[in-house]
C-alpha cells in the first residue's frame, strides 16, 4: 500500500558526493525529464538515449554532461547548475542520484527510474570508485553547504566490502550513501510505478532489447521518431559506440575527476558476480533481498521486465 497518493519529499540526503537540498528553488518545466538512478545502474546510458531521442541526431556539439547536468553532485556550485539549466532552450533531461523521497515531485514532469541487479551494480561501483581521482573529494568538500564528511575507506577484501555494502541496504543513517543503495533507491520509485509520469527501466532490458526499450522510452516521453532514423539512433546508443566516445559521453568529463575516462565504460555486462561472489556473500544477498523488498521488486531488480514476467 502507498503511504500517500503522490510522492512526498520527506528525507534529506547529505553525502560526501551530493546533497539533495540542491533541488531547493529549482524551477521545473512541464517538459522536463528527470533521470533517476542509483549509482552504476545505467545512468549515462539513459542520458544518451534521451539525448538521441530529444535531438534526433547522433553527433553533439558539447559533452553529454553539459546537456544533462547532474543536479545533486557537489562538483560544481548549485547556483552554477541552476543557471545552466535555466539557460537551456531544448527539452531538459536532468540527472539525479537522489531517491524519490528526497526529490520534489512535479505531476507534469517525467521521471525515469533505472534499476539493475544489485550484484552487478556493486562490481561496477567498485571499478568506478577506484577510477576516481582523490582531488574530486576536495572539490565536493568545497561546494558542500552543510557538514561534509569524507567517505569511509572501502575494505580491501572484496567479500567484506560486498557484505558491508549489501548489509547496509535501506539504512536511514545520516552517513549512509543513499546514492549507491540500489534497494532503497528503486523501492522509493517502485511504490509509485502506477503513476503515469514514472517509468521503470532496467539495465538488463536495455541489454536484451535496446531498440525496443528505446521505443518504450520515446512513447513515454511522447516523442515521435521517423522509422528510417531508428537504426542510426540505436547504433549510437550501443555500449561499444559510447565507450569509443568516452571523452565526450562519460559523466563530469568537464570536471577532470577520472584517472582514465575510457575506463568509465568498463565492460557493460551482466552476471559478472557469478565468478566473483561466493556462498557467504550470496547467502547474505538473498537474506537482505527477502527481508527488505517485496518479492515482485526483488524479482524485477534481478531479472528486469522482459525476464521477470512482471507487467509494470
Amino acid at each position: 500500500m502507498n503511504q500517500s497518493p503522490l510522492p512526498t519529499r520527506n528525507r534529506v540526503y547529505n553525502e560526501f558526493l551530493m546533497e539533495s537540498s540542491r533541488w531547493d528553488n529549482f524551477e521545473a518545466r512541464e517538459s522536463d525529464v528527470i533521470i533517476c538512478t542509483p549509482a552504476k545502474c545505467g545512468t549515462t546510458w539513459t542520458q544518451m538515449i534521451c539525448a538521441l531521442l530529444i535531438f534526433q541526431k547522433t553527433d553533439f556539439e558539447k559533452p553529454l554532461t553539459e546537456y544533462s547536468p547532474w543536479m545533486d553532485v557537489l562538483l560544481a556550485p548549485a547556483e552554477q547548475v541552476h543557471k545552466q539549466l535555466s539557460e537551456q532552450t531544448h527539452r531538459r533531461f536532468i540527472k539525479t542520484h537522489t531517491p524519490l523521497d528526497g526529490l520534489p515531485y512535479y505531476e507534469q514532469t517525467k521521471y525515469i527510474c533505472v534499476g539493475r541487479d544489485p550484484r552487478d551494480a556493486f562490481l561496477s561501483l567498485k571499478n568506478h570508485l577506484e577510477n576516481m581521482k582523490p582531488e574530486a573529494l576536495e572539490i565536493c568538500q568545497k561546494n558542500a553547504t552543510g557538514e561534509w564528511k569524507p567517505p569511509q575507506p572501502s575494505p580491501k577484501d572484496l567479500s567484506e566490502w560486498f557484505c558491508a555494502w549489501m548489509g547496509s541496504s535501506c539504512s536511514t543513517s545520516p552517513d549512509h550513501a543513499g546514492h549507491a543503495d540500489v534497494l532503497n533507491y528503486v523501492n522509493t520509485f517502485w511504490q509509485f510505478r502506477h503513476l503515469p509520469n514514472i517509468l521503470m527501466l532496467h539495465y538488463s532490458d536495455l541489454k536484451a532489447d535496446l531498440e525496443g526499450e528505446m521505443k518504450r522510452i520515446a512513447k513515454f516521453l511522447n516523442i515521435e521518431v521517423p522509422d528510417q532514423l531508428w537504426p542510426e539512433l540505436v547504433a549510437a546508443a550501443s555500449f561499444d559506440n559510447m565507450k569509443s566516445k568516452a571523452d565526450r559521453l562519460a559523466p563530469q568529463v568537464t570536471s577532470n575527476v577520472w584517472k582514465d575516462v575510457g575506463q568509465f565504460f568498463n565492460k557493460g555486462t551482466s552476471g559478472q558476480w557469478r565468478d566473483i561472489l561466493g556462498d557467504k556473500e550470496l547467502e547474505l544477498y538473498e537474506q537482505v533481498m527477502s527481508e527488505r523488498l517485496h518479492p515482485d521488486l526483488a524479482n524485477w531488480l534481478e531479472n528486469g521486465r522482459l525476464t521477470s514476467g512482471l507487467t509494470i
